[in-house]
């Protein structure tokens, strides 16, 4: 006969090992954030994501505000909103530290914001590369957008001159989330 304690510790690990094939694979991404906290985007899996690269000295900086705006009032409802700082065009500050500091000061962002990386190319983060090829687009300038439906598997991509609160973004959003 099996030790009680045995059976529990199997019963755990296959319950782990379920909740971990229930992530679908574009969502399997642990993200560490400028505030040094991480983001499992396997726990947004049934609700909407909106994965946006930025920028802090960009024409479409200003898009901050939208997004902040979008996230406020969506979060409770299970949107998150994501960004990733990156300089492949050249438009980004130097160090996490100063990214954090002028989104934060500046725009008053509380969404999640990713540590710099590069989105595009070979170096790009493999979230990145599983974007651009669910959606078949890859960024090509700042504030390009990601929509991931709540089955984790459908992408929609919009360029960076789609704010996040046109009707393209937001019918989806509110058709997920129930809201009018």
């Amino acid at each position: 006969m099996r030790h009680p304690l045995s059976i529990l510790a199997g019963l755990t690990l296959l319950a782990a090992g379920a909740a971990t094939a229930a992530c679908p694979p574009l969502l399997d991404s642990r993200v560490q954030t400028l505030q040094g906290e991480t983001v499992d985007l396997c726990q947004y899996a049934g609700k909407p994501i909106l994965v946006v690269n930025t920028a802090s000295k960009c024409g479409y900086t200003p898009q901050f505000e939208k997004l902040e705006a979008l996230y406020q009032q969506y979060r409770q409802q299970g949107l998150l909103v994501i960004g990733f700082p990156s300089n492949d065009f050249k438009q980004e500050l130097a160090s996490n530290q100063e990214i954090g500091d002028f989104c934060r000061l500046t725009y008053l962002v509380k969404f999640p914001m990713a540590e710099a990386s590069h989105v595009t190319g070979d170096e790009a983060n493999p979230l990145f590369k599983r974007l651009s090829a669910a959606s078949g687009s890859v960024p090509k300038w700042n504030f390009h957008k990601y929509l991931i439906a709540p089955d984790g598997k459908t992408v929609t991509a919009f360029p960076s001159k789609v704010t996040p609160d046109d009707p393209a973004i937001m019918g989806p959003i509110k058709g997920w989330l129930g809201s009018k």
